[in-house]
């Protein structure tokens, strides 16, 4: 943590309480400094974890710029977070969270005719979707998370998905943004004529100094700019010189977005809407191999596809063991190693149909793929988009233990006509140091998921996977590739930014960094002056789980803390308005009350030196206290975390501690209960009567 120099001798503790202390008197949101909080804050869908000093939860622009004004004047860093979905340890950080998913989630506008929207950072992307959507409208970056992925976290990482080939990326859909600087001041970012500019770089402030400043580094570094950016388009890397460079109004809006939160920190942004299409029509493709549904891709672009989507035998086998994902088993024709959804979309459904026909006749004439279902309608696509959606969930499920399917080299991207070789290549890497892996991905821009799986417990496999991802850099850049192209660069690839960008393009993005945070205090170690990959990974920091006789069996490595650990923090129980997973995070929008929060809480108390004790807490029990044990985590979450199994023997071992309540003993015995009321009726029915008369 950074910490001023006044304060270095500090108590890490002490100044924890004494921060809280003044946001509670500054801020109308609510804070967290106690254990429970910070640990559920240290992790995100990445595999790393950090402990911050403390939440906050803002409830409007004002509580974010006074949390920002409180962090500086104690000298600790701020890390916003949306969803906690991030892959690279974005969100994750030793400072002040500040979380804006509870409280700011408003669309505040849509306006249909300029087609645009503007949205609190907080927003969902499918509650945005579904407003725009009365009037013919969507957000065009299209997510598998958008579910539960905040507006705020897509421009911190520049998200894109599989409708990229078309819409392009977070960054090409942002026109506006209200933001926090690093000082607490605050700025709106947005096209400028020549005479705003000027009046602007003259202020004697933060946001003045940007506008003086900037356009000197733009110069300074032209030749850098120009040269040594990664060639292919589709990057979610550095901080994006080459827009600003290129952009006569000189919008920061787009500069800033995804520089995850080391910069600025946006409270507001006006977004940009495209047409929905009303019809989409499905061509996939079975294949006897990967590389063939890879070498098919070529076709499938000629046809001008929505989206080219790319899933392999590993995430197939790994649905035909769930339930809900049965429908897809019985559309398939035979056993195909990988499938190739292609995707056309728009309003005439005669012109879909014969992109469709004209796929099916060039993958027939050039021998691409044993068969080609054709999902026309809403029902036949059901089930395919409900698996292509879910394959990092279904991915993450065959992990084992603490040897997991990991985000280090998944999100790398090459020209799609170098796809093929790049990955045959890729996997010899992975073979070479003995690692399998799943593959996925948007093959219509040369980006696979690739996620080998790694146990980073061990020290030997730790190793392996630092090879793995420096190999992996080495590879895409032969083939003009880059390393981030949705996922950014958080703390698994922001140390290798200096090798990718070359010195003199890195140090300038160094000097952008210090022109907007002075003080380095927003989100450090991204982007920049990062640790190494193989620092605060979550796994190998967590001790070993220490012995409890437990009532219930937890068939899973590590026992009741291995089941409560199975949880990699993706987030699908953070959705809010479909399934019935998680309903009390449905209520009340804290991450402590959906599954993720109870699960990352009890990995807490069980790796307790006492862990029988330590569920006897108070604090887990208020956590574990509105979970209905409705069971639907057990089938909706992919990695299958039965919360209610875990909170059943949970609260066992609260009893143990505390004693079993009254209320508890008299629901027990609410049958003998009944027998008696029974027995002495009517007069056991006697207060309601009084009752009903009273009123």
């Amino acid at each position: 943590m950074t910490i001023s120099d006044d304060r270095v001798d500090r108590d890490v503790e002490e100044l924890g309480r004494d921060l809280a202390r003044d946001l509670e008197h500054a801020l109308d949101g609510e804070t967290g400094f106690d254990a429970y909080t910070r640990h559920l804050f240290s992790r995100d869908a990445s595999m790393y974890a950090i402990q911050p000093i403390g939440v906050v939860f803002p409830r409007h622009a004002d509580d974010v710029a006074a949390a920002v004004s409180l962090a500086g004047r104690y000298g600790v860093p701020v890390v916003p977070r949306g969803g906690g979905t991030s892959l690279a340890g974005q969100t994750i950080g030793p400072g002040l969270v500040l979380d804006l998913s509870r409280h700011m989630h408003r669309i505040l506008d849509i306006d249909a005719d300029a087609r645009v929207a503007r949205v609190q950072p907080g927003v969902v992307q499918d509650q945005l979707n579904r407003a725009a959507a009365a009037h013919g409208l969507m957000f065009g970056p299209d997510t598998s998370t958008s579910n539960r992925a905040t507006i705020g976290g897509m421009l911190g990482n520049n998200s894109a998905g599989s409708g990229s080939v078309r819409y392009g990326m977070t960054i090409d859909h942002i026109r506006e943004l209200d933001v926090v600087l690093a000082d607490a001041s605050r700025a709106r970012f947005a096209p400028l004529d020549p005479a705003e500019r000027a009046r602007r770089a003259a202020l004697p402030t933060l946001e003045g100094s940007l506008y003086r400043q900037l356009p000197h580094l733009l110069e300074t570094y032209a030749g850098a700019i120009s040269k040594d950016f990664p060639a292919y388009w589709r990057r979610a890397c550095g901080y994006r010189l080459d827009r600003l460079a290129g952009d006569p109004s000189f919008n920061l809006a787009p500069f800033v977005v995804g520089s995850e939160g080391t910069l600025v920190i946006a409270t507001e942004a006006l977004v940009d809407l495209v047409p929905k299409p009303r019809r989409t029509v499905i061509a996939v493709g079975h294949f006897t191999s990967v590389l063939g549904a890879i070498e098919a891709t070529e076709d499938a672009l000629a046809c001008d596809p929505a989206a080219v989507e790319m899933m392999d035998r590993t995430i197939l086998d790994l649905s035909r063991q769930k339930i809900e994902y049965a429908d897809l088993g019985r559309t398939l024709e035979g056993d195909p190693e990988a499938l190739l959804f292609v995707s056309f979309s728009g309003d005439d459904e005669r012109q879909l149909v014969g992109q469709l026909d004209r796929l099916a006749a060039l993958w027939s004439r050039h021998g691409h793929g044993y068969h080609t279902l054709r999902a026309e309608t809403a029902q036949q696509q059901a089930p395919l988009l409900k698996v292509r959606k879910s394959s990092l969930g279904l991915l993450m499920a065959a992990g084992s233990g603490t040897r997991r399917p990991l985000a280090f080299v998944e999100d790398t991207a090459v020209d799609p006509k170098h796809l093929a070789d790049y990955t045959r290549r890729f996997r010899e890497v992975l073979d070479r140091h003995g690692l399998q892996a799943g593959f996925y991905g948007h093959c219509s821009v040369g980006c696979l998921h690739i996620r080998p799986f790694v146990d980073v417990s061990r020290p030997e496999q730790v190793r392996a996977m630092r090879a793995v991802a420096e190999e992996i850099k080495d590879l895409v850049r032969e083939y003009g590739g880059v390393n981030s192209s949705e996922h950014g660069d958080g703390l698994a690839r922001s140390e290798f930014n200096r090798e990718i960008f070359g010195e003199e393009l890195y140090e300038a993005m160094r000097t952008v960094k210090g022109i907007f945070d002075p003080e380095n205090l927003m989100n450090p170690g991204k982007i920049v002056d990062a640790p190494s990959m193989t620092e605060n990974l979550r796994d190998a920091a967590l001790p070993p789980a220490p012995p409890i006789r437990t009532r219930l069996t937890f068939d899973v490595v590590g026992g009741m803390r291995g089941a409560a650990d199975r949880c990699m923090n993706i987030g699908l129980c953070r959705k809010s308005e479909t399934g019935a997973m998680c309903p009390s995070y449905m209520a009340t929008r804290q991450e402590e009350h959906a599954t993720r929060g109870r699960a990352n809480a009890l990995v807490k108390a069980l790796s307790e030196p006492d862990p029988a004790t330590a569920l006897g807490d108070e604090r887990l029990h208020e956590i574990l206290d509105l979970c209905l044990m409705c069971k639907a985590c057990k089938s909706e979450c992919p990695l299958g975390v039965d919360m209610a199994s875990l909170k059943a023997e949970a609260l066992a071992q609260h009893h143990d501690v505390h004693g079993v309540p009254l209320r508890s003993r008299l629901f027990g015995a609410i049958r003998l209960l009944n027998r008696l009321g029974s027995a002495v009726a009517p007069l056991s029915n006697l207060p309601g009567r009084v009752r009903r008369c009273a009123g």
